[in-house]
């Protein structure tokens, strides 16, 4: 039985697109397969595992371990599974890597900052600081397979690395399964690995920040992920000043540094869709640096005086 809202179609021989919307977002498949029968299967199984990856992780879902872990803040121990400690596992590497500008305890803060809200106004400087009393991911206990949050005020958000793990994971899924040409697309942040029907590398279209729907140029890339980060899309107006909704955890307000947006390239979505908000968040001259720590990731940010990228991404560009 296939789940209500999906869509399967044939893009050639052999070749097959899944679409379903999860995690607040549209999500794609796209790949190589047998038959329809096979494609169907396959669609269903991923369909099912991030329906329970969602229904886990997600704070929106009163029932999941997030919420769980929240509304335990300041109190007791969660139980939690090997799968959520190797999430969490991950949370504290790139927390360290990106020296605290990743903090999935940002909670408190997005709070304050309700761009889900259509009168949403800028809060105050001092809940803003009193928010930030409540935040740093090194303050999370964890012993074994249980977590805490020591403070009631406390909360977990994995919306900056949920979905790119999920990529990772389904793609991971694929190859298990013998697929070898395929794309995974998240809300845009996807990862490839084969050969799309037409042959040759994925081409991936960048969107023009200071356009929205348009592409600037593109990346053909193989066998790795492509992500994208911006506020040019979500942000509200207070006056005559504008907030993106992308904040700054070290301090608590909305990233203000010139930049547009930071597309990554890297092997990996979650390491794709991180180092691209962080650069973000660091803004031109130090998130490229940041970028440059790893040969195997390339990433290009657009500011309001133009482009600026990594001394290996125009091997990837293909230009409009």
């Amino acid at each position: 039985m296939e789940l209500a809202d999906t869509r399967l179609e044939s893009l050639g021989p052999d070749y097959y697109r899944c679409e379903f919307t999860a995690m607040g977002t549209a999500c794609q498949l796209d790949a190589r397969m047998t038959s329809p029968g096979v494609a169907r299967e396959f669609a269903r199984e991923v369909q099912e595992w991030v329906r329970c990856f969602e229904h886990r992780f997600s704070r929106f879902i009163p029932e999941s371990l997030i919420s769980r872990i929240n509304l335990q803040a300041g109190h007791g121990w969660v139980e939690i599974d090997s799968d959520a400690e190797a999430l969490f596992a991950l949370c504290d590497w790139f927390y360290w890597r990106s020296n605290r500008v990743f903090d999935p305890s940002s909670l408190p803060l997005l709070k304050l900052w309700d761009y889900h809200s259509n009168q949403a106004t800028p809060p105050a400087d001092k809940d803003i600081t009193a928010a930030l009393a409540f935040v740093g991911w090194s303050r999370i206990e964890r012993d074994g397979l249980r977590i805490r949050l020591p403070e009631s005020g406390m909360g977990l958000d994995m919306g900056g690395i949920g979905k790119e793990y999920a990529v990772d994971k389904v793609m991971e899924m694929a190859i298990a399964r013998g697929i070898e040409d395929v794309q995974v697309n998240f809300g845009r942040d996807l990862r490839v690995h084969g050969e799309p029907p037409q042959g040759g590398p994925w081409l991936v279209g960048l969107e023009d920040p200071s356009n929205p729907g348009n592409f600037w140029g593109g990346v053909a890339v193989k066998d790795r992920s492509v992500t994208t980060s911006g506020n040019y899309r979500r942000f509200f107006m207070s006056g005559n000043r504008r907030y993106g909704h992308i904040i700054d955890p070290r301090n608590g307000y909305p990233v203000d540094n010139s930049c547009l947006s930071v597309s990554v390239i890297s092997p990996s979505c979650t390491e794709a869709g991180i180092l691209s908000t962080t650069t973000f968040i660091l803004g031109p001259e130090e998130g490229l640096k940041e970028l440059d720590r790893n040969p195997q990731v390339q990433g290009c940010l657009w500011t309001d005086q133009g482009r600026w990228e990594t001394r290996g991404f125009n091997e990837y560009l293909v230009q409009k």
